[in-house]
């Protein structure tokens, strides 16, 4: 997939400014990307994974997720707007909620951090201090403000003078409750200098 279009509006999602030096690429808020995703995760005391394919289609006012097995079937779709988070799996009713990090644990037995995935993917984040984190090849980790530390582990490869898009992020959020404990590798699909906005 690509990442598309660009609209600079702040989004009724984000509550913080936009930073004025700019380390990556400026924030979009309509974009598309694909990627994959490695989760690890506990269940019943014990250590689970799982890797999944996924693509992300954002828009000032929605996000759309799919979830695909490595063999391509649909594993999960969810559909969030400022009202309110849709999950859908295969074979079963269509779960709502106010809150789509909640709503995906619940649903998947594992929390994909929808909400924080909306900056992350393209380079920023909110620090554990409330300030904008915005990611380079030299400023590459941060504690969020809800706990997950996050690393830009690698960056696509470019032109030598294009502005830094992330590559593959390692995310990571442990609680007081070992039961909460989640570890994520997101590799994010290259993205063709066509697609470039």
């Amino acid at each position: 997939m690509s990442l598309s279009a660009c609209s600079t509006l702040q989004s009724p999602f984000s509550g913080s400014a936009a930073p004025s030096a700019q380390s990556v690429a400026p924030y979009r808020e309509q974009i598309e990307l694909a990627g994959r995703l490695n989760v690890v995760y506990q269940k019943n005391d014990k250590p689970e994974s799982a890797t999944v394919n996924f693509t992300w289609q954002q828009s000032p006012a929605r996000i759309d997720v799919g979830l695909f097995s490595p063999v391509g079937s649909t594993l999960a779709t969810i559909a969030v707007t400022p009202q309110q988070a849709v999950l859908e799996q295969s074979g079963k009713a269509p779960r709502s909620a106010p809150d789509v990090d909640s709503l995906s644990a619940q649903m998947l037995g594992w929390a994909l951090p929808v909400s924080g995935l909306r900056d992350w993917l393209q380079g920023y984040a909110t620090g554990e201090d409330g300030k904008r984190f915005v990611a380079s090849p030299q400023h590459d980790s941060v504690t969020t403000k809800d706990g997950w530390r996050l690393r830009y582990v690698s960056w696509q490869d470019g032109a030598a003078d294009a502005v830094p898009q992330p590559r593959r992020i390692d995310a990571e959020r442990n609680t007081s409750a070992q039961a909460d404990a989640v570890s994520l590798r997101i590799v994010l699909d290259p993205i063709t200098p066509a697609s470039a906005p």
